[in-house]
């Protein structure tokens, strides 16, 4: 007997929407086709033409537990992921105290396993503690990073003579490292000299276009090199996508995989510097919010391929904790909820199609992070059940009284976006009926390469 059989849904396959009908068994995709016969199933769930897709994976949030519950958990982040149609997530280490060896890693993954509704993995931080990271690999962290080029949230950033050495360990590792890319230098040296502006597009003067190009040319550099895989997180400039674009293309020519992906956000994709005014210091975020000419590339480099997966970056803050003061307050703003309804309601605006949104959004990430190994990514037999089930016609703004995370906020406030009926986490519903349908505790902890190889 099945456990869950989802009839009257549309899937894409073929390069097309199709009908068609999913049988689910013990977490699995058992079965894909039309006009089954089934006796009975644990649960009959009657899309009624809407879509059924892959669940997203947010390969970038900051679910800030351990030392900062007070603006999120593991259970209310997962829960916001959940209703946003995300079943997988990879947390970040900028958490108190950040995840840099044993005792930390230790006990941020005794907390979301007792509370993560969804599953999830954790990356090791770097920043001082190279000795360590041999041994975080080898407990399961799934990439290492971000690693911060530049101060931000959690005061992780590396040396620069410690940038080089700490990539190298990660190659020699086989691990994949993340890299947050602003250049810490001219950061210090344009806060200096803008030190009397107390406009609120102070911090896009302060991180530049240039900020970020000069820090993503010094890491390609060190990537090409020494040969380390890595992915660049968040970027948000016109320089930035083309030397990615550029170096893709070489890559291509010489019939090689590039050694790294990136990612972009909903933010850096749907806000821009017009919106400063209305959001004041809570539009504040590293890297901070780009002009039309970086929103338009970025568009441009989701379509053609340059951009390998969309992520939120989620980083709530409480209300309380961001004004009014431009320069006090702290850098992030929450998404996770908001990425997929965001991105969905770009396809039906034909911002982007359907086949790439959901590359970028389940397929490209699972692939990256070595979660295709653990069966992530694809709507196809065998794989997980994670999936979502969406009308895209109902398209609705964004309002901050519908959302779970502890923020209480959205910078997306009015902005349209297409929310799930459904989501399936491994076979189970974790949200319908607009409310969470999960206990604390059911995620699955997504065990990186380093532990998988140990046990091999």
């Amino acid at each position: 007997m099945p456990d869950i059989h989802i009839k009257n849904t549309r899937i894409y396959y073929n390069n097309s929407l199709q009908p068609a009908e999913i049988i689910i068994e013990h977490g699995k995709i058992t079965k894909i086709g039309k006009d089954f016969r089934v006796s009975s199933s644990d649960m009959v769930i009657d899309a009624k033409g809407s879509l059924t897709l892959p669940a997203g994976i947010d390969v970038h949030v900051h679910f800030r537990e351990p030392g900062m519950t007070l603006k999120e958990n593991w259970y209310t982040g997962s829960c916001a992921a959940a209703a946003g149609g995300i079943a997988t997530v990879i947390d970040q280490p900028n958490t108190i105290p950040p995840t840099t060896d044993r005792r930390s890693f230790e006990q941020k993954l005794e907390l979301a396993r007792k509370k993560s509704i969804v599953d999830f993995g954790i990356n090791g931080g770097v920043t001082g503690n190279i000795e360590k990271l041999k041994e975080l690999w080898r407990l399961g962290v799934t990439a290492f990073g971000e690693i911060f080029m530049a101060e931000s949230t959690g005061g992780l950033n590396i040396k620069e003579e410690d940038f080089e050495e700490a990539l190298a360990e990660i190659k020699r590792l086989g691990a994949l490292a993340t890299i947050h890319a602003e250049d810490e230098k001219m950061r210090l040296e344009l806060e200096q000299l803008l030190k009397g502006d107390v406009s609120c597009d102070y911090h896009s003067k302060v991180r530049p276009n240039a900020c970020e190009a000069s820090a993503v040319q010094c890491a390609l550099e060190l990537i090409s090199r020494l040969g380390v895989k890595a992915h660049f997180c968040h970027l948000s400039t016109l320089e930035a996508v083309g030397m990615i674009r550029k170096e893709k293309y070489l890559a291509k020519r010489e019939n090689k995989e590039p050694l790294f992906t990136c990612e972009v956000t909903p933010h850096h994709l749907f806000l821009s510097t017009k919106d400063w005014e209305r959001l004041g210091v809570f539009g504040k975020m590293n890297p901070p919010l780009r002009g039309s000419h970086s929103i338009k590339a970025l568009v441009n480099g989701l379509n053609d391929g340059t951009i390998d997966m969309v992520a939120s970056d989620h980083a709530p803050h409480l209300e309380s904790e961001k004004g009014p003061d431009i320069r006090a307050a702290p850098s992030g703003v929450p998404g996770v909820e908001t990425l997929m309804p965001l991105m969905l309601a770009a396809v039906r605006k034909n911002i982007l199609p359907l086949a790439k949104m959901i590359m970028l959004t389940s397929w490209n990430p699972a692939r990256a992070f070595g979660l295709d190994l653990l069966g992530k990514g694809k709507l196809e037999v065998s794989y997980d059940a994670d999936l979502m089930i969406v009308d895209p016609r109902n398209l609705q703004p964004v309002r901050a009284d519908m959302l779970h995370s502890k923020a209480g906020w959205t910078p997306f406030e009015g902005i349209d976006a297409v929310f799930p009926e459904y989501t399936l986490s491994r076979g189970e519903v974790i949200w319908m009926e607009e409310s969470i349908n999960a206990k604390p505790g059911r995620g699955k902890f997504l065990e990186g390469k380093g532990k998988m190889s140990e046990e091999d």
